[in-house]
């Protein structure tokens, strides 16, 4: 891009089109969250996985639509202590890999996701190899998100759809409100996980188990 350039000088698109519209073509994201330029519906994966350099932070992509990321300082915490344990784990059960919320994953044509931890499991690895500076082409088997203020109900309804639309065998959904937790096997398979329970890996992660009192017990100092 050319320096001294806004974004907007480089669209050439459907300018006709109001205010009010661009934000309701993805209605279930608050509209402080949505990226104008490139236009809702025009954006493209190159403009996601470079959204960071361009735009100063994370954009995942939906339905052509550039949505920023919302995460803070505690649920990054949260997040880099899973796929701490999680990697410690893989270190004696050689499964897999796992990626943090900085590892792009394309789960369908024109939608592009930054779950805030992935695991892949080396049978998926092996069909489609990672590859540097690039979005992942294999789905990941477990996808966890760290809900965060900015995120609604409607919208992490939505990424459970995608999620499972491309084969993710498992989500996980942790809550730091209430410190509790979800379990999706599938749209109709939820588990409630309280705040003095384990997630469970399942025959995703076989063997492996969250406790969440301990999770949140090593990063509450933060609060």
């Amino acid at each position: 891009m050319a320096a001294g350039l806004p974004l907007a000088a480089h669209y050439k698109g459907p300018l006709e089109m109001t205010l009010e519209g661009l934000l309701q073509h993805i209605p279930e994201v608050p509209h402080d969250r949505i990226c104008i330029v490139p236009l809702p519906g025009t954006a493209t994966e190159d403009d996601a996985l470079h959204s960071k350099e361009r735009l100063g932070f994370i954009c995942e992509l939906i339905d052509g639509t550039l949505v920023r990321k919302t995460v803070g300082l505690y649920e990054s915490a949260l997040a880099i202590e899973i796929s701490f344990l999680i990697q410690l784990f893989l270190r004696k059960n050689n499964l897999g890999r796992v990626a943090g919320s900085d590892g792009p994953t394309r789960l369908n044509p024109g939608v592009l996701k930054y779950p805030d931890v992935s695991f892949f499991s080396w049978e998926r690895i092996r069909k489609h190899p990672l590859k540097r500076g690039s979005g992942a082409v294999l789905i990941p088997d477990l996808a966890i998100e760290v809900l965060s203020k900015g995120n609604t109900k409607e919208e992490m309804d939505r990424k459970l759809q995608d999620y499972f639309a491309s084969k993710v065998r498992l989500v996980w959904y942790i809550d730091p409100k209430t410190k509790t937790a979800r379990a999706w096997r599938s749209l109709k398979r939820c588990q409630e996980v309280p705040a003095d329970g384990s997630l469970d890996g399942g025959d995703v992660l076989p063997g492996f188990k969250l406790n969440l009192a301990e999770l949140f017990a090593s990063v509450d100092e933060l609060q």
